[in-house]
């Protein structure tokens, strides 16, 4: 029996030592590369790697300094929007009408209740006019109110750069979003002097001035988006197709003007100064009601890195945590995140500052530290983990890092959000070790000019992780 004991106690000696040399190695290859890359001589990085399985840190570098994050913020967001909404969450689009139907008119109001659905698209606003016009409904004696008393009207994000729009990945953010907030334009030839132009979805909510000619330059689309001009001019021509999107400003009226102007398209008339917005009253009768699972706007947050899905996850969270309040702005989101921070995962947020739920914003400071302890709350929270280890992009094949660590022991291995803003970029997630540990990183690259180094730098960190014994 005492030989027995003894026998395992030396393996486990012997093993602790293994891992220990191991970790030495993993801590002296990592460190030779912080400080033989040359970029870093004119940037900043900082560095923290944890063995989940082993419950031991491998490597840290700067952890404990702040610098903004760029989207791995989206790694904060989503976890505690998992958290707190739990897996099976949906997102609740509702259209009601108050007043009674006589013959084919209603004698009363339609109503939206927004509730911020970043993937509510055309083919759900096409849900809701069948469903009136299922009701029989031709004319509408009465108005169409948009409710969007789930948030306040600022429609940017603090810090966020003004002169990002009329890009796709900054619309204007509304509880009531039809196709992300932006339009789709196809151009192509006509056989004619002007090009033919289609835009999605439909609406009369803007207008075209369509000044194509053969004898144009390059071809170009755009609004004058410095004063909120929804007219959307295209100029030059048209040798070929091509496409292209952009937002457009007011997205709640977007919405609204768009469903009043399908609704018309479809033999249902409702007069274009009919639409406003207010609340919703308690009496009203339900039409129809279109759900989003959490999963679905979970995804597009961190494998495509959207900011318009990570703000939804943002505001929902934050309507939870304060307990259903209303007209919600970013300083209330501020403070959701802040009481998660403090309470689940036990920091103190006075030492960091979180102002969005996407990262853009330039006002964001984290640190390596506190993106390592959201990693590290979601792996030991199955019902958290699960969806978004899931939902993260996997190197080599899918999302941000579809064109990254493509081979080797890292492709198909590697899961982990990117960032990348104006002098950052930064990669946080998991890899799994050889020997099938589950090791988590976090990476911050600050002042960088050339993101092929940083990003081929963070690439080959991975690369060690993977190859840890």
């Amino acid at each position: 029996m005492t030989k027995t004991i003894l026998r395992a106690n030396v393996l486990f000696l012997l093993f602790s030592f293994y891992l220990s040399l191991n970790a030495q190695n993993i801590s002296d290859r990592i460190d030779s590369l912080v400080h033989k890359s040359s970029f870093l001589k004119t940037s900043e990085v900082g560095v923290l790697i944890y063995d989940l399985t082993a419950k031991k840190e491998l490597y840290r570098y700067q952890a404990e300094k702040l610098y903004r994050p760029a989207s791995v913020e989206k790694v904060i967001t989503s976890v505690t929007a998992l958290s707190v909404l739990g897996k099976d969450y949906q997102m609740n689009t509702r259209l009601s009408y108050s007043g009674y139907i006589e013959a084919d008119t209603l004698y009363g109001n339609i109503y939206v209740k927004g509730d911020f659905d970043s993937e509510f698209m055309p083919d759900d606003m096409d849900s809701m006019i069948k469903a009136i016009s299922n009701m029989g409904i031709h004319s509408v004696k009465g108005r169409i109110i948009g409710d969007v008393s789930m948030m306040d009207s600022v429609y940017w994000g603090p810090g966020w750069a003004w002169d990002d729009t009329p890009e796709t990945f900054q619309p204007y953010l509304s509880p009531l979003m039809l196709n992300r907030g932006c339009v789709n334009i196809s151009i192509s030839p006509s056989g004619g002097d002007k090009a033919k132009v289609e835009i999605m979805p439909e609406s009369d909510f803007y207008t075209v001035n369509n000044t194509t000619s053969l004898s144009g330059g390059n071809l170009t689309a755009t609004r004058n988006w410095l004063y909120n001009d929804n007219t959307i001019t295209i100029t030059g021509n048209a040798r070929h197709k091509a496409g292209v999107s952009m937002n457009i400003f007011d997205t709640k009226g977007f919405f609204m003007h768009s469903l009043r102007y399908q609704l018309q398209e479809n033999g249902i008339f409702i007069p274009r100064d009919s639409v406003t917005f207010g609340e919703v009253p308690e009496n009203t009768k339900g039409i129809i009601t279109v759900s989003r699972d959490i999963d679905e706007v979970l995804k597009r947050a961190l494998k495509k890195s959207d900011n318009l899905s990570a703000e939804s996850l943002f505001f929902h969270a934050t309507r939870e945590i304060l307990n259903g309040k209303k007209y919600l702005n970013h300083k209330d989101g501020q403070e959701a995140i802040y009481k998660f921070m403090r309470t689940d995962i036990g920091f103190d947020n006075r030492k960091f500052r979180i102002v969005d739920g996407c990262g853009v914003s330039d006002y964001n400071y984290v640190s390596p530290e506190l993106i390592m302890e959201y990693l590290k709350y979601a792996f030991h929270s199955p019902s958290v983990f699960h969806p978004f280890y899931d939902s993260l992009p996997i190197a080599g094949i899918d999302g941000t890092l579809k064109h990254r660590m493509g081979k080797g022991k890292t492709f198909r291995n590697v899961r982990a959000k990117t960032g990348t803003l104006t002098g950052v970029c930064s990669l946080a997630g998991y890899v799994t070790s050889p020997s099938k540990h589950t090791i988590a990183f976090v990476i911050i690259n600050q002042n960088v000019l050339r993101y092929v180094a940083a990003r081929k730098f963070q690439d080959e960190i991975c690369s060690i992780l993977a190859s840890f014994e």
